[in-house]
């Protein structure tokens, strides 16, 4: 029964080691692909997701897996968490880990190149302005996908301090070089 529960150093140190490369394998993947991949999910996407957590964990654990070694995957993934908070605070850090806003819509008009590059499809967009209670592009000033991987809609008209659009993808395409201008609206 002992057997059951315990590891040896050795294999903690596997399984810590194993989780590392995992969880890695992960960050790389989600900034290669983008934040798309981690924002609102379909049942494809969280059947994916499932599968994705599967592997990860057969991969940590190996062939028979031991309370032990549960708990050692935990904390390092708890650990690699925490350290991964500290790297975003960093300006270097959060260029290599951070997925910069990206502007989609600029008033009615849809950027494509934009919604490419986020892999974010018409029908997504178009439910999302639905949500936001957009019944006509005009009434858009702009869409914006989020590092989150969320889409926020801001509407035509409204008053927007200078700073919301600064690091945003595409922000030019709004008027500005990345700015709002001196008065505080777009």
């Amino acid at each position: 029964m002992l057997e059951l529960l315990g590891i040896s150093w050795l294999e903690a140190g596997a399984v810590a080691l194993a989780t590392i490369g995992m969880y890695l394998a992960l960050v790389v993947l989600v900034r290669v692909l983008g934040q798309r991949m981690l924002s609102g999910m379909s049942s494809y996407d969280l059947a994916a997701v499932i599968a994705f957590g599967g592997i990860i964990a057969r991969a940590a654990l190996g062939e028979s897996p031991r309370l032990g070694g549960g708990i050692v995957a935990i904390v390092t993934l708890v650990l690699l968490q925490a350290l991964s908070g500290v790297i975003r605070r960093s300006t270097f850090g959060a260029r290599l880990v951070v997925n910069r806003p990206v502007l989609l819509m600029a008033g009615p008009r849809v950027l494509e190149k934009n919604m490419g590059r986020c892999h974010v499809s018409h029908p997504e967009l178009n439910s999302r302005l639905r949500l936001a209670g957009v019944s006509h592009p005009d009434q858009v000033g702009a869409v914006v996908f989020e590092p989150s991987g969320a889409l926020s809609v801001i509407r035509s008209g409204q008053s927007i301090d200078e700073g919301v659009f600064d690091g945003v993808i595409g922000a030019e395409e709004l008027g500005r070089p990345g700015q709002a201008d001196r008065s505080g609206s777009i």
